[in-house]
């Protein structure tokens, strides 16, 4: 809805209550289009009047086109005869014989003025296809007296209601439609409407029977899922979710009101029992990996307790060492599983992480020395399937940064994430000893900085590691995409 809104904002007379209330019609009035078999239209007038915009289009899903182009953002000039600018002066609907357009097709159109704190800010101009409208009965017949009633309420400034739809679950006219008079009897039930209440056990007809009423003895449980404030005849538009453990269905209920009376209800309804059943099927699906994850870390914690176990047996320095290593780099893997059982997402805030695998370099380094492990910067979101890598690439650089650039001793490490868009850069400096004259990654013999060169290379980025500008100590630096395209 961006060019709606820049057309307001450049062309309208419109205070930010009356530009809410037009994007909101425009969220839901495939009501209005589906019902009426109609293309629509939202114009909006230019300030001065003398130019209507073409700020929105809706086709409906229940007939064929009469709009064949999109008009968004096209205009049209102030013309005496033109039923937009006819509506928009008088400020009532007006409506025009059919006329042929070009294809040869015979069209009817209408305009209706949306008024509102006592001037129009836009006119909704409806087209119809006249030569391929469905054969009349019972279904099209409703879907019209519907879209009449939406129309005058369109014009009176009281559709849509609230609350307003949600696209992705909130049944559509097409899912099924139920009209109902002011008692809440059911005059009209579409046939997908009916077939979703014969899920739910309905034996019989819904014509004629209570629709709340039914609907509360079939269902198990009954949910509100939203609803608005009670309109001037006490009732509300509210959204239901109806279940059984066979079946489940939704429900969108809106009073509907002609001349200042009331007119019954319309209710929309779709089964959601295929939804239901994947959405169980996905939270069992989290739920496990949730499971799974807890259960790596608490094994890569056992293998780390081994190992610690294991280092404190040994009899010289290098094998020690090497286990305490080994220790380090088990249990940031486990640091990242452990931030992945935490969520369903499949992005891992990494801050989290780097903030516990910096507590642990700092532990192992306060044996021998004061080490001040600091992060400065945000890692943002970082892909799960790169977390575990950048994780142990981290750990490998900050104990490499204390072992040789602080020689064991005290001093300070700093890890400096910047990201730009997907580009992750990662420094590590520290404060101690610079890389000596003729040193390579390439041809030094630390495992460590095998294992980042390796894994660094597997995320398809680059490493280097040089000495800072001041002379002292050293800055490690990775650079990675961390949504690489293909």
């Amino acid at each position: 809805m961006p060019l709606l809104q820049q057309l307001i904002d450049r062309h309208a007379n419109v205070d930010m209550t009356e530009r809410e209330a037009l994007v909101s019609l425009v969220r839901e009035w495939h009501l209005l289009a589906d019902t009426s078999f109609s293309d629509l239209v939202l114009w909006i007038p230019d300030r001065d009047g003398s130019v209507f915009w073409a700020g929105a289009q809706v086709r409906p899903n229940t007939g064929p086109t009469a709009l064949e182009d999109d008009i968004v953002g096209g205009f049209i000039t102030e013309d005496p005869n033109h039923p937009v600018t006819k509506a928009f002066m008088v400020r009532t609907p007006v409506a025009v014989p059919e006329h042929l357009i070009e294809t040869g097709s015979s069209v009817g159109v209408a305009a209706v003025p949306i008024i509102m704190n006592g001037h129009c800010v836009a006119v909704v101009e409806s087209h119809t296809n006249q030569m391929a409208i469905r054969a009349p009965g019972a279904l099209e017949d409703t879907y019209l007296e519907v879209a009449s009633v939406l129309m005058d309420m369109l014009w009176q400034g009281i559709f849509p209601t609230d609350p307003p739809s949600v696209a992705s679950v909130s049944p559509k006219v097409g899912d099924g439609l139920i009209r109902t008079d002011e008692d809440g009897i059911v005059m009209y039930a579409a046939p997908n409407a009916t077939s979703a209440y014969r899920q739910l056990g309905l034996t019989g007809d819904l014509i004629g029977k209570h629709l709340q009423s039914i609907t509360r003895q079939l269902a198990i449980e009954v949910v509100v899922v939203d609803r608005s404030p009670k309109d001037q005849f006490g009732r509300r538009c509210v959204e239901l979710a109806v279940d059984i453990p066979q079946a489940s269905i939704r429900l969108r209920v809106l009073p509907l009101v002609m001349d200042g009376s009331s007119a019954g209800s319309v209710t929309l309804c779709v089964d959601t029992t295929a939804l239901r059943e994947r959405e169980r099927r996905l939270v069992t699906k989290d739920a496990t990996i949730h499971e799974i994850h807890h259960r790596v870390k608490n094994n890569l914690q056992t293998v780390a307790a081994l190992l610690r176990l294991q280092s404190r047996r040994m009899t010289t320095p290098e094998a020690r060492t090497a286990l305490r290593e080994a220790v380090s780099r088990v249990q940031s893997v486990s640091v990242v599983h452990e931030v992945l059982a935490q969520s369903y997402d499949e992005e891992v805030r990494f801050d989290a992480v780097a903030d516990q695998l910096l507590e642990m370099v700092g532990e192992v380094a306060a044996t021998t020395g004061s080490v001040d492990c600091l992060r400065e910067g945000s890692f943002g979101l970082v892909p799960a399937e790169a977390a575990t890598s950048l994780a142990l690439a981290l750990t490998e650089l900050c104990q490499n940064a204390v072992e040789h650039g602080l020689g064991s001793s005290s001093g300070e490490v700093i890890i400096m994430p910047h990201r730009d868009g997907d580009q992750l850069t990662l420094d590590v400096i520290n404060d101690g000893t610079p890389l000596p004259a003729g040193f390579s990654i390439d041809t030094d013999k630390s495992l460590g900085l095998s294992i980042v060169t390796t894994l660094v290379e597997e995320l398809g980025g680059s490493f280097q590691l040089m000495n800072n500008p001041d002379g002292k100590g050293t800055t490690a630096q990775i650079v990675l995409d961390l949504h690489p395209s293909g």
